[in-house]
C-alpha cells in the first residue's frame, strides 16, 4: 500500500470537490445525460474531465464534509447548481421539440411516434429530428465550449457546496420558460400557418366537389409539403439557435453570479 504515501491528503480532497461538482453538472445538462452514453463512458469522462479542470480551478479544502450530513447538503448545494445550469439549456432544447410536435400534429403524424433513446418515452417524429438537429448546430457552434468555460467559472462565483436562490433568479427562469412557448411558435409559424391554409383549401374543396374523397387527397398532400416545409424551418432552428448560443454564456453567467449570493 505505498501508494497511498504518493497521494497529499489535501490534494486528492481537492479533486474530489471538483470531482462532485463536474460530474453532477455534466449529468445534468441534456447532451451528456443522454442515456446513449453508458455510464462507464460518462463516469470515466466525468473523472478526465475532473483531472483537467483540478489544475486550473481555485477550491477552499476547508469545504470538505466531515459527516454524513455535510456531505449530504453538499451534494444537494451541488445538483440545484447543476440543475439551474441544464435547466437554462433544456428549456432552450424543449422549444424546438415544441415546434416539432405541433408540426407533427398538423401534419397528421400525432399518432405516429418513435422512441426517445435519451428518456426511453415515446416521442414524435418531427420532434426529435428538429432537437437533433438543433443539438448539431449547437456542438458545431462550440455551444459545449462555452458550457465547460462556465464550469470553471463557477468555482469562482459559486464556493463549493454553497447556493442561495434568490428572486432575480426565480424571475429570470420564469422569463426563459414564458420565451420556450414564443420560440416554438416563432419556429414553427411557417409551417403551421402553411398547412392551416391548405386545411381550408381542401375544406373548400371538400364543399365545391362533396363526391371527392378528400380524406384519401388530403393526407397524402400534407405530408409532403409539411416535410418540404420542415426542411426550410430547419435553417430557421440554424439561425435561432445560433442567436442562443452568444446569449449562451450571458445566461448561465446570470445564474451563477447569483447563485453565489451576488
Amino acid at each position: 500500500m505505498e501508494i497511498l504515501n504518493v497521494i497529499d491528503p489535501v490534494e486528492f480532497r481537492t479533486y474530489l470537490l471538483v470531482l462532485l461538482r463536474i460530474s453532477i453538472l455534466l449529468f445534468m445538462f441534456p447532451i451528456f445525460s443522454s442515456n446513449v452514453f453508458p455510464n462507464r463512458l460518462k463516469i470515466g469522462f466525468a473523472l478526465v474531465v475532473s483531472l483537467l479542470f483540478y489544475s486550473v480551478v481555485e477550491v477552499d479544502v476547508s469545504r470538505f464534509p466531515m459527516s454524513v450530513i455535510a456531505t449530504g447538503l453538499l451534494i444537494i448545494a451541488e445538483a440545484l447548481i447543476g440543475l439551474t445550469l441544464g435547466l437554462c439549456l433544456r428549456m432552450f432544447f424543449g422549444s424546438v421539440q415544441l415546434a416539432g410536435q405541433i408540426i407533427g400534429f398538423q401534419m397528421g403524424f400525432a399518432m405516429i411516434n418513435v422512441l426517445d433513446p435519451q428518456t426511453g418515452s415515446n416521442v414524435s417524429i418531427m420532434d426529435q429530428l428538429g432537437y437533433w438537429v438543433c443539438v448539431i448546430v449547437f456542438l458545431l457552434f462550440n455551444g459545449h465550449h462555452i458550457m465547460f468555460l462556465a464550469v470553471i467559472d463557477s468555482f469562482k462565483l459559486v464556493p463549493i457546496g454553497f447556493f442561495m436562490m434568490q428572486e432575480a433568479m426565480l424571475a429570470k427562469m420564469l422569463d426563459l420558460g414564458a420565451q420556450l412557448f414564443l420560440l416554438a411558435i416563432k419556429i414553427g409559424a411557417p409551417v403551421i400557418a402553411s398547412l392551416a391554409f391548405v386545411s381550408v383549401g381542401f375544406g373548400l374543396m371538400a364543399k365545391f366537389s362533396p363526391q371527392m374523397n378528400v380524406m384519401i387527397v388530403a393526407f397524402p398532400l400534407k405530408i409532403i409539403a409539411g416535410l418540404l416545409l420542415f426542411g426550410l424551418v430547419l435553417q430557421i432552428i440554424v439561425i435561432v439557435t445560433q442567436s442562443y448560443i452568444k446569449e449562451f454564456k450571458e445566461i448561465l453567467m446570470y445564474f451563477l453570479f447569483f447563485a453565489g449570493g451576488g
